[in-house]
């Protein structure tokens, strides 16, 4: 089936027959069977550009389209390894590189993804509603740190009750580790975890789980090492904007046409040519663009394209939550499916951990902020914020609760931290869980991070291998950052910081996957909790106004869940056993000639809890055990004993 970029990227003739070559991609090296290889690329400043043949395939010059792309038909086949020679001087990578098997400074190869046979015919994606996702690092997902080796835990992930995989970047980036952020070959997946049709593989056999697979991709600037773009065209960034990490892309100035188009293709790339059901974007807030149709809504566009009726998902992390992101373009947004939630996070921290500073400043943990997010999303929507001093998000009630990610844990936030260690690893266990199952059963998207559903005790640090000057370089920026959190600014918590270059920080986020076994209580608690939310109507449902809370402690909170086949409440007190002889909350009242029965509790033995008693009785009124989280469903009071 044909490519829905195929048609708008058609060349010339080809030179050996009146047939049009016709390309998946606008740039890049690709096979014409019984033909031999096409390559096109974008160097409008450039006089000359040949094609140079790693072995003794020698130099072929390219034609002079006279729009800045350079073109034409060359001997060569699937494995080719080849670079680009500019003006007769210096030759590079190719910026569409499919594949780089010796790292972005070596020479590229040429992929023919049509090889690879998929067994997912009938896999017709995901949508949104119902979801859960997990974020993984393929690198340290497992001990071999490869697609093949991650690819063994896709039952585990099923059973657990996953059904979206998130994959941090995989775009070939320098060194031996990273966590991805820093890609410079973005339509190269890289050489460390494997070979492109192991990442294809990976995705074929996550759908023959019923797993969805999602990419983080990385729109917003490339990494400082390897990256040859402006070899080939300084038209790709911009000195409009200030970006936080490098130069800004160029997506809206002088001919910036032909740099949306490359980002634009790599988004429908992925779905494509790798069977990907979506994209989260990183950062979009650092992407740039005044154009009366911004390039995200494009992307997001062609991701639709790409999936040929598949049905997918476009994510955003955007910090200063902009919920026109996902509004429908009909309704002047960009059309995407969900946003991370990083007000959740903050405040669930707070509670879970008893410090606000830094970032958290601006967050108490308190039970009236979890009601708002669970009713609302985001807790900012245009209120000031103190931290950043200026107003901070947009009006986003009404939106579907599911359009909000909620999580604990997620690369970022652990890494934000002096040892990287997990949020279960610094809470009280019992305060851990309730906080855990306010996330799995709140109607928003609830995402892990991975080894989150067996309490793993890998901390995730930030690891990146750079040569030496740039190595500490990215080392002080670390430092700077976090001396932000007075906690760590002190010199006996500086000296603690893990030196981001050695091997040893990135070898201790690798996980242990004996702890399933270890940690067993801990894995059967989100299994339940998941199974739970799947198989009870009220909180599958995700509805839109279908929940409502009410605060009954300090510390303590009910939100009621509302459903024809029968509400819901669940009760969170993460504070100290909470006794109320009156109750004059409307939300705590059974239906009429009913009454609450507990039918899950986050401190059930099973999970290394220290058991529930009755949370409410005629004789005591109501009773909400300290560091729990109870699920309580109507009974008929003709079912009681007499």
């Amino acid at each position: 089936m044909e490519s829905p970029g195929r048609a708008l990227v058609e060349s010339a003739l080809s030179p050996d027959t009146h047939r049009p070559t016709v390309r998946r991609l606008p740039v890049g090296a690709e096979v014409q069977p019984g033909r031999g290889v096409h390559f096109r690329v974008w160097a409008p400043r450039c006089q000359r550009v040949d094609v140079v043949l790693e072995g003794t395939a020698g130099t072929h010059a390219l034609e002079n389209e006279g729009n800045g792309y350079f073109s034409g038909m060359v001997a060569a086949a699937d494995g080719t390894r080849y670079r680009y020679r500019l003006d007769g001087a210096k030759a590079f990578p190719d910026p569409a590189s499919r594949f780089q098997p010796e790292g972005p400074h070596g020479p590229s190869q040429v992929v023919d993804p049509s090889r690879f046979a998929w067994n997912d015919r009938a896999w017709r994606g995901v949508a949104l509603a119902g979801q859960v996702v997990y974020e993984m690092h393929i690198g340290t997902f497992t001990p071999e740190g490869t697609y093949e080796a991650a690819a063994s835990k896709l039952a585990h992930l099923a059973e657990t009750g996953i059904t979206v995989i998130e994959m941090m970047p995989v775009a070939e980036f320098p060194g031996r580790f990273g966590w991805g952020y820093d890609g410079v070959d973005l339509f190269a997946p890289t050489h460390l975890y494997g070979a492109p049709d192991d990442l294809r593989r990976f995705v074929d056999r996550a759908h023959a789980a019923g797993i969805a697979v999602i990419l983080d991709v990385v729109y917003n600037h490339f990494g400082p090492d390897g990256n040859y773009l402006t070899e080939f065209a300084a038209e790709y960034f911009s000195d409009r904007y200030e970006n936080e990490w490098g130069d800004p892309l160029n997506f809206d100035g002088p001919s910036s046409a032909p740099v949306r188009e490359f980002f634009i293709a790599n988004a429908g790339y992925w779905i494509d040519e790798f069977h990907m059901d979506g994209l989260r974007l990183d950062a979009t807030q650092q992407i740039f663009d005044a154009s009366p149709v911004n390039v995200m809504q494009e992307m997001t566009a062609r991701v639709r394209a790409a999936a040929r009726g598949r049905a997918t998902l476009v994510v955003a992390e955007n910090e200063p939550q902009h919920v026109k992101l996902v509004r429908p373009v009909e309704a002047g947004g960009l059309g995407m499916d969900a946003l991370w939630n990083d007000d959740f996070h903050h405040s669930a921290h707070v509670a879970l951990v008893g410090r606000n500073e830094a970032y958290y400043s601006d967050y108490l943990g308190t039970p009236q902020e979890f009601i708002s997010a669970v009713k609302y999303g985001y807790l900012y929507q245009g209120q000031r914020y103190a931290w950043q001093k200026k107003r901070r998000g947009t009006p986003g009630m009404g939106l579907h609760p599911a359009a909000f990610v909620n999580y604990i844990q997620n690369h970022d936030q652990i890494a934000n931290s002096a040892l990287g260690l997990r949020t279960h690893e610094i809470a009280a266990p019992g305060r851990f869980r309730a906080m855990t199952a306010l996330t799995l059963l709140a109607p928003g998207t609830p995402m892990f991070f991975q080894g989150q559903e067996f309490g793993a005790s890998a901390p995730f640090l930030y690891f990146a291998d750079h040569k030496k000057e740039l190595a500490e370089a990215v080392r002080r920026g670390r430092c700077e950052f976090l001396a932000q959190f007075p906690s760590i600014s002190e010199s006996d918590m500086k000296d603690r910081l893990a030196d981001p270059a050695d091997p040893a920080t990135f070898e201790r986020c690798r996980l242990d996957w004996s702890e399933c076994e270890s940690h067993a209580p801990m894995l059967a608690f989100h299994r339940d909790l998941l199974a739970l939310r799947r198989s009870d109507p009220a909180f599958s449902a995700q509805r839109v106004g279908g929940v409502d809370g009410a605060v009954l402690g300090p510390e303590a909170f009910v939100l009621r869940f509302f459903h024809e086949a029968g509400d819901r409440l669940l009760v969170v007190n993460l504070g100290l056993d909470l006794a109320l002889v009156h109750a004059p909350e409307p939300l705590l009242a059974p239906p009429e000639d009913m009454r609450w029965e507990t039918i899950w509790s986050s401190e059930d033995p099973r999970y290394g809890g220290g058991g529930t008693p009755a949370v409410e009785s005629e004789e005591r009124g109501w009773h909400f055990p300290g560091h729990c989280a109870v699920v309580l469903a109507p009974r008929a009071r003709s079912e009681d004993a007499t």
